[in-house]
């Protein structure tokens, strides 16, 4: 059998196509503790101070340098009067071996306590401008507080955002997705419910206060698109009831298609936080929807492979601790994914 030195090198050459056995050639170990002698050797320059560097005793220390010597087929340390200098090959590798031993000796020191304060770091989040502007002012404010030079890059919401979390191309993004890849990590974030908005002074809802089916039904509809497809949740719950609207208008902004409606006799149905705030400023009337609408969630989401990363998890719970400030208020059974599978089937229960 092979000698236990190596057990490593013929675990890393052996192939997918070795399945009967490993490669016949065997590539020599390397021992990383020599490197650590010819360090103190190549500093020291004298086996006996080398020696007492590393902790060995001066016999042993000099086996390490024969070893080296083997090794590397130079003499390294040569006699020269009553002491002992380094030859022309140690010398050009004295600077080379001291950087390698000080950066393996980095790589397993303990990483050092995460200090919020000190974290320079840029993060891609995917969001959409609902998400901005409900949390992103209390983000902000704790950001500057805690972390002040963190830098925060917001992309809109898209198909492809798992797949730039799985790749790299992006940290974290919040939204409401359909079936999400095994693999990545969510947490519930914020909750919200619909309510239909027109302007004040709507020809059809100014005169009652309210809306009926038949009216959300007949009035030409603004619709937010984020990702730019037609349909959604409410074109499926009114085509159950065997009813479809017309939207004659679809924006992938929420902000924008409430200045829209405003100006227009169109009618939204649009969430609540973002809506409620700013109904006044924009001249709007908010009413509930004719039909039952169940609130939505949106989730945050992540790779796992930041799991143990104290930066991101800092960033997560910064996330967190905003919803809980400006959003605290959670919504019963609120839906988590934007299909309508899961709504259709309570509805026929």
């Amino acid at each position: 059998m092979f000698p236990r030195r190596y057990e490593w090198v013929l675990a890393l050459t052996a192939t997918e196509g070795d399945r009967g056995g490993l490669y016949s050639r065997v590539m020599p170990s390397i021992d990383l503790n020599l490197l650590v002698t010819l360090d103190a050797l190549l500093q020291e320059g004298s086996v006996t101070r080398a020696a007492r560097r590393v902790g060995l005793s001066t016999p042993a220390m000099s086996h390490a340098l024969a070893r080296i010597r083997e090794r590397l087929d130079d003499p390294v340390l040569v006699r020269s009067g009553r002491g002992m200098v380094l030859t022309p090959r140690a010398e050009a590798l004295k600077a080379r071996v001291s950087s390698v031993v000080n950066e393996a000796r980095h790589a397993l020191e303990p990483e050092k306590p995460f200090v919020a304060g000190d974290l320079a770091r840029t993060f891609v989040l995917h969001a959409s401008d609902y998400v901005l502007t409900v949390l992103g002012a209390t983000v902000d404010r704790i950001l500057q507080d805690e972390a002040p030079r963190v830098d925060l890059r917001a992309v809109p919401n898209s198909a492809d955002d798992p797949s730039l979390l799985r790749d790299g191309g992006s940290d974290l993004a919040v939204g409401i997705y359909g079936t999400l890849p095994q693999e990545m990590r969510q947490k519930k974030l914020i909750s919200d419910r619909f309510v239909c908005a027109v302007r004040a002074e709507h020809p059809v809802v100014s005169r009652v206060g309210r809306l009926t089916l038949e009216q959300l039904v007949a009035i030409p509809h603004v619709q937010i698109a984020p990702r730019g497809k037609p349909g959604g949740y409410v074109d499926d719950v009114l085509a159950e009831k065997g009813l479809s609207r017309r939207v004659a208008r679809a924006v992938p902004y929420f902000l924008t298609a409430l200045e829209l409606t405003a100006t227009t006799d169109y009618v939204l149905v649009v969430s609540e936080r973002l809506a409620r705030p700013r109904a006044e400023a924009l001249g709007l009337r908010l009413v509930e929807p004719p039909m039952p609408l169940r609130p939505y969630a949106l989730s945050l989401v992540w790779h796992p492979r930041f799991d143990a990363d104290p930066a991101h998890r800092f960033l997560r719970e910064v996330f967190s601790r905003a919803a809980d400030l400006v959003a605290s208020e959670k919504h019963e059974e609120p839906r988590t994914r934007l299909d309508a599978d899961r709504f259709k089937k309570r509805r026929r229960r």
